[in-house]
């Protein structure tokens, strides 16, 4: 983690009083974008807790989201072993990229992050009802049904499990982790909490 002892150590002469600074979302990994910071840039990302570039072309600073309004909110900073490239943690407000896509990467998406897209959806489809929606109307029929439907997925699972058929192992268990995902939502549990306590627990 880039601390007040340890920014001193960054190698701004490498690259001319620039550094290359990547932003990462915080919770799926997903590379967001690249630039470059002077330390002015970075001293306004650390303040105001915003990723903050310096734009080489209008020669100047520029708040990512500035106009866009898409900002990417500022979550942890660090650097690697040679302190000469800054990675920044960052929870976007929207999109990231000017083409409108949520990554300048088409390919930096890891595999799991699908997990956060869903979960998002969920909590969409919670906060806003639509009667087309079947995560919608599973809410509105209460924690007794949520709960009844992840005992009936649960069995499902088991009984795909005890007939050693892996094509219907696999389909019952992403029914069952979908609606597991349905339950947390109702008590405003994000999945990123069970996996920081599995995380956790792995230690002990």
């Amino acid at each position: 983690m880039l601390t007040s002892k340890n920014i001193k150590h960054l190698n701004w002469k490498k690259l001319d009083n620039m550094i290359p600074a990547i932003a990462q979302h915080y919770i799926s990994g997903e590379i967001l974008m690249f630039g470059y910071m002077n330390q002015e840039a970075l001293n306004n990302t650390i303040k105001k807790r915003l990723f903050t570039l310096f734009s080489r072309k209008k020669n100047r600073l520029w708040v990512k989201g500035e106009f866009s309004k898409n900002f990417l909110y500022v979550k942890k900073i660090t650097t690697d072993c040679d302190y000469d490239v800054i990675l920044v943690k960052v929870k976007p407000s929207g999109n990231t990229c000017h083409l409108n896509r949520f990554s300048c990467f088409k390919s930096s998406k890891p595999i799991y992050s699908f997990l956060l897209k869903l979960q998002s959806v969920i909590k969409s489809r919670k906060k806003e009802y639509s009667k087309k929606s079947y995560i919608s109307n599973l809410f509105s029929l209460g924690k007794n049904r949520i709960a009844q439907k992840v005992g009936e997925e649960s069995i499902e699972v088991i009984i795909a499990f005890l007939e050693n058929n892996s094509i219907n192992i696999i389909n019952e268990s992403s029914d069952l982790l979908f609606h597991l995902l349905i339950l947390l939502q109702f008590v405003n549990i994000d999945f990123k909490s069970i996996i920081l306590n599995l995380k956790d627990r792995s230690y002990k």
